[in-house]
């Protein structure tokens, strides 16, 4: 995997069935801002335009360079205070690019993108991609590897084995037990799953009312599998101001030349 991954060989799925949502609801109360992360400036650019321009362009470029059907649909899940700012963009994307508005809680901002995501391609996608907008590093390498294990087990998630030692603690005062480092991953987005399933996996979740972290847990609580995918230690979560940091160094790393969509 790594001579391959080094070497930058990896597989190209065909991606005209699979549908992206895009995560953008979120009010960001850590980052200490006066905005919510999504909008902050990474490289210049929003850190949700780095997204924008890896779905909409360059896996757009990536697919058709290789011969693979291209991503035809993305959702962006926005709350609607943002959207006329972001009305500009839809226009350049007639029929590829919709907005979903965000529900109470991450699942429900799921279900609404996956919603619009079923109407928008007149049931074309099969497979919906769930991506944090709060996750600008993604590759189009780890997009392609996570989307052709996803198509092989009917569900994947980026993944990374975990670096830290974890504590269990009952009260948050005093260590009850470690957790075996080995069995664990810490996991990425996009998540990605069939449609049929996770509309299942909705609608047991609302009639159980079960409790759900990510996308994922929606197809584990099927007991259906979870291919993990291994991904990058680079494709990280901006929650506080010095992931911004980090960020800027890794995009400076790659000579990243982010775009400004609406520009």
């Amino acid at each position: 995997l790594n001579a391959a991954a080094s070497s930058g060989e990896f597989g190209t799925p065909d991606m005209g069935d699979v549908g992206f949502v895009l995560l953008a609801g979120g009010t960001g109360s850590r980052m200490k801002a006066n905005m919510p992360k999504q909008y902050l400036p990474l490289r210049g650019v929003p850190v949700l335009h780095h997204s924008l321009d890896l779905f909409l362009e360059k896996l757009v470029d990536h697919c058709k360079s290789q011969g693979a059907s291209p991503p035809e649909n993305v959702v962006l899940v926005m709350d609607p205070t943002y959207q006329p700012e972001y009305q500009p963009i839809l226009d350049k994307y007639p029929g590829r690019l919709e907005f979903a508005n965000p529900g109470e809680e991450r699942q429900g901002s799921v279900e609404n993108g996956l919603n619009k995501l079923v109407e928008m391609s007149g049931g074309k996608c099969q497979y919906a991609a769930i991506h944090d907008s709060a996750r600008p590093l993604v590759t189009i390498e780890e997009v392609c590897n996570v989307v052709s294990d996803a198509k092989e087990h009917g569900a994947a998630v980026l993944g990374v084995p975990c670096k830290a030692t974890i504590k269990e603690s009952e009260d948050g005062a005093f260590v009850q037990r470690t957790i075996p480092r080995a069995r664990l991953f810490e996991v990425h987005t996009p998540q990605v799953v069939q449609i049929e399933t996770l509309l299942r996996g909705f609608k047991k979740v609302a009639e159980e009312n079960l409790e759900v972290t990510d996308d994922v847990s929606i197809v584990e609580a099927l007991g259906e599998p979870v291919k993990i995918t291994r991904g990058e230690y680079t494709n990280l979560k901006i929650t506080t101001p010095e992931d911004m940091d980090v960020a800027e160094a890794i995009l400076q790393d790659r000579n990243s030349q982010p775009v400004n969509m609406l520009a």
